[in-house]
C-alpha cells in the first residue's frame, strides 16, 4: 500500500514501488464504495450531514491517492507508470461516473437542494451543497439510462486519450536532441548556455555539446545562436513535436478530444463544449470569451505590428536582406533590447543566483504574511533533487509542507507548476494543512556555474509561488473549496499578481545579488530592467492571445471536425498572425494546457487574471508593495478562502470594486 507514514502524514516515497499503485487504487476504490453505500443505507432522512458532507469525505483517500500518482506522472514518471496511468484512468472514470449516475444517490443530494433555502448552513457549506449538486447535473445525473451508457463510455474514452496525448508530447520532446561538435557552431552562445550543453552532452555519454527542446536549453539556443540555420532547425523540431506521422503524432488524437468533448457537451445539452465549461467561470459563456479576446487583441495589435516593423527593420541593419522569421524573433529581439537599454539576460543572470533568489523570495513572504521557510531534513522525496520545507505562519503554526523541485530531466514534463500532495481541509480530528509541490526547470548548476535564472525565470518563480500560497495559506473545511479549487480564471490572480514584484526596485534591490561578489545589482541596471518592462509587450499580448483563439476555437466547434489540423488551426489563429506560416509545423499537437492539462476552453483565463492582478497591484502600490495590512487583507479575502464564494465577490471584498481591463493595458503601455 501507499503508506503516508512520513513526519506530517507526508507521502513515504522511499517506501513506495510501482507494483503498489494499482492495488493500492483498487483498495481506495473498494473503500470509497463503500463509504457511498453507507451514505445510501442511511436510514435518517436526506441532510446535508449525512449525505452532501458524508460524501465529500468518503472520497479524500482515494482523492489523496490521485494527488500522489498522477503528479508523480508528471514529475517522475517512467514507462511503468505510463501503463499504470492508462490502467487506472478509465477505473477512475468508471467509479466518479458510478457516482454521478446513482440514481438514488442524485435523489439524496436532490432533495438536500431543494431544501437549502430552509437549511441554516453556513456559506461554505451552502456553496458545498451549490457545488455538488452542480457537479451531478454537469456530469449526467439527469440523463437517461441510454444517454447515462453513452456519457459513461465518452468520459472513460476521454481520460485514456488525455494522457496518451501527455505521454507524446513528452516521449517527442525527451526523443530530440541536437548534437553539435564543432565549436563554430557555438558562436554567439553565452558560456551558461554552451556549459549547460556540454553537461546534457556529458550525461548522454557524447562529446561536443547538445541542445535540447526542453525550455532552458531551447529558448536560450534560440535568443542566442549566431547560426541561422540551426535557429531554424530546433525551431522546426520543437514545432512539429507530434506531427511526424509516426505512432507519437497527436494530430487524430486531438480530433477525436475535441469530438468526445463536444459530444459530452451536447448530451448535457450545451451546443459547445465551451458553453458547457464556462458556465463555471467568471467570463461566464463564450460570447463574453470572445469579446474579451477581441478587445485585448484590438488594443495590443497596432502596438505589435510597430514592434515587428521595428524589428525587422533592425534586422535587415544586421544583415542586410534579412526577412525575419519565427525563428528570428527571440535573436534580435535580444540584440535590439541590448541596444535601446543595454540590458540581456546575460547582464542579468549573474544577478539571480537561484539559491539568492530562493532566499529572497521567503523573506517575501515574510514581510507580507509573517511567514517562515524552514528547511527539513527526513522527509522522503521522489528525487534526489527534491528538497523539502516546513512552513509556519507568524505566531510559529504549521501552515504546509513544501516541496521544491527545480530542474529538467528526461522524466519530467516541460514548464513549470504547483500541484498539492494534500489539500488543506478539516475534520474532527483537526486541520489537515497542505502539502504542495513547486516544480521547475530551471538550468542545472554545472560544475563551474551555479543555477542562473533569468528575469523571465525570475517572474515564473513568483508567479508559481503565489500559486503556492494560494494553496498554504487556505482556512477551508472543505478539501474541494480549498486553496486552489476555485474558478480556473481566477485561479491564476494570486500567481499573477506576485511577478509584479519582479518590476519593483524595492525588492529587486534585496533579491539581486552578485553570484560571485555578493555586490548588490547596480541600481543602473535596476532601472534599465524597470524601464525595459515594456519592451515587446504588444507582441508578447498578441502571441498569448493567439493561444486563446485557437483554444476557443477547438472547443466551439458545434460538429466533429475531421479536416486538417494545420489548417484548423492556422483559421483560428489567423487574427493574430505577424508572421507567415512555417509548413511542416503544428501547435495544436504540443498544445499541453488544453489537450493534456486542465485549460480547454480556459486559456483565455491568463489574460482575464491579468486584468484582476493589475487593478489588485495598483492597491499594494498605493500603500506600499510590502504594506502588511494590505497583504493581510489579500490574504482574509482571497488566498484564504479558496473556492468558498464566488470568486467576484472574494474580489470585491478586497478590492471595494469589479475590474476593467484599462489598468492592464495602462501598466502594458498598450493604451495610447
Amino acid at each position: 500500500m501507499i503508506a503516508f507514514s512520513a513526519p506530517y502524514q507526508a507521502v513515504a516515497f522511499d517506501t513506495i514501488r510501482n507494483d503498489q499503485y494499482l492495488p493500492a487504487f483498487r483498495s481506495a476504490l473498494d473503500e470509497s464504495r463503500r463509504n457511498i453505500e453507507r451514505i445510501l443505507s442511511s436510514m435518517g432522512l436526506p441532510d446535508f450531514e449525512n449525505t452532501i458532507e458524508a460524501l465529500e469525505y468518503s472520497l479524500l483517500k482515494l482523492k489523496r491517492l490521485e494527488l500522489v500518482f498522477f503528479n508523480i506522472n508528471s514529475a517522475e514518471t517512467n514507462k511503468e507508470i505510463q501503463q499504470i496511468a492508462q490502467e487506472v484512468s478509465p477505473l477512475l472514470s468508471e467509479f466518479y461516473n458510478d457516482i454521478t449516475l446513482n440514481e438514488a444517490l442524485f435523489s439524496r443530494v436532490k432533495t438536500v437542494y431543494d431544501q437549502k433555502e430552509r437549511l441554516s448552513l453556513s456559506p461554505e457549506s451552502r456553496k458545498l451543497l451549490d457545488e455538488t449538486y452542480k457537479s451531478f447535473v454537469r456530469n449526467g445525473a439527469g440523463l437517461n439510462p441510454e444517454a447515462k451508457a453513452v456519457f459513461r463510455d465518452t468520459t472513460r474514452e476521454l481520460s485514456i486519450l488525455t494522457l496518451k496525448f501527455e505521454e507524446n508530447l513528452l516521449d517527442e520532446t525527451n526523443a530530440y536532441c541536437l548534437h553539435l561538435t564543432r565549436e563554430e557552431d557555438l558562436k554567439g552562445l553565452p558560456a551558461f548556455v554552451t556549459d549547460a550543453a556540454a553537461l546534457e552532452a556529458k550525461s548522454k555519454n557524447l562529446t561536443g555539446w547538445v541542445f535540447t527542446l526542453k525550455a532552458p536549453s531551447y529558448m536560450a539556443f534560440l535568443k542566442y545562436s549566431d547560426n541561422r540555420a540551426l535557429r531554424e532547425k530546433l525551431y522546426r523540431a520543437y514545432s512539429s513535436r507530434c506531427y511526424q506521422n509516426n505512432e507519437k503524432d497527436n494530430r487524430q488524437i486531438i480530433k477525436r478530444i475535441a469530438e468526445l468533448r463536444l459530444k459530452m457537451a451536447n448530451l448535457l445539452g450545451y451546443d459547445t463544449y465551451a458553453r458547457y465549461v464556462l458556465e463555471n467561470r467568471m467570463a461566464e459563456n463564450p460570447e463574453k470569451v470572445s469579446r474579451f479576446l477581441q478587445e485585448v487583441l484590438e488594443a495590443s495589435m497596432p502596438a505589435a505590428r510597430e514592434e515587428v516593423a521595428e524589428l525587422q527593420e533592425f534586422a535587415r541593419r544586421q544583415d542586410t536582406g534579412m526577412v525575419v522569421q519565427r525563428w528570428d524573433w527571440s535573436y534580435y529581439a535580444e540584440k535590439l533590447k541590448m541596444e535601446k537599454y543595454a540590458i540581456s539576460d546575460e547582464i542579468i543572470k549573474p544577478y539571480l543566483r537561484l539559491e539568492n533568489v530562493e532566499n529572497a523570495i521567503f523573506e517575501l513572504f515574510g514581510r507580507l504574511y509573517g511567514l517562515s521557510f524552514i528547511s527539513k531534513a527526513g522527509i522522503p522525496v521522489y528525487h534526489p533533487e527534491v528538497r523539502t520545507f516546513e512552513v509556519r505562519d507568524h505566531d510559529g503554526r504549521f501552515l504546509a509542507l513544501l516541496y521544491l523541485d527545480y530542474f529538467p530531466r528526461e522524466s519530467k514534463q516541460g514548464g513549470a507548476w504547483m500541484t498539492n500532495y494534500q489539500e488543506q481541509h478539516k475534520t474532527d480530528s483537526g486541520d489537515f494543512r497542505p502539502h504542495v509541490s513547486l516544480v521547475f526547470n530551471f538550468t542545472k548548476p554545472t560544475e563551474t556555474r551555479p543555477s542562473l535564472l533569468t528575469y523571465d525565470e525570475l517572474r515564473t518563480f513568483l508567479h508559481e509561488f503565489g500559486h503556492a500560497m494560494h494553496s498554504m495559506l487556505s482556512d477551508c473545511r472543505y478539501w474541494s473549496l480549498s486553496g486552489t479549487n476555485v474558478y480556473r480564471d481566477f485561479v491564476e490572480l494570486p500567481s499573477q499578481i506576485m511577478e509584479n514584484w519582479a518590476e519593483e526596485k524595492e525588492w529587486l534591490e534585496e533579491v539581486a545579488l552578485h553570484h560571485e561578489t555578493g555586490e548588490k545589482m547596480p541600481e543602473a541596471l535596476i532601472h534599465k530592467i524597470i524601464q525595459s518592462r515594456n519592451f515587446h509587450n504588444g507582441y508578447a499580448f498578441v502571441r498569448q492571445l493567439s493561444f486563446g483563439f485557437n483554444d476557443m476555437s477547438w472547443h466551439s466547434l458545434t460538429q466533429p471536425y475531421t479536416g486538417d489540423v494545420v489548417e484548423f488551426e492556422r483559421k483560428a489563429m489567423a487574427p493574430t498572425e505577424l508572421f507567415p506560416a512555417v509548413d511542416g509545423c503544428c501547435f495544436s499537437t504540443g498544445f499541453h494546457h488544453i489537450f493534456g492539462g486542465g485549460y480547454a476552453a480556459g486559456y483565455y483565463g491568463y489574460k482575464w487574471a491579468e486584468v484582476l492582478d493589475a487593478d489588485a497591484f495598483s492597491l499594494f502600490r498605493q500603500n506600499g508593495i510590502f504594506d502588511r495590512k494590505t497583504a493581510q487583507s489579500f490574504r482574509e479575502n482571497i488566498l484564504s478562502r479558496g473556492g468558498t464564494e464566488h470568486p467576484m465577490a472574494l474580489y470585491k471584498k478586497f478590492r471595494g470594486h469589479e475590474p476593467s481591463v484599462e489598468p492592464l493595458l495602462e501598466r502594458s503601455g498598450l493604451r495610447r
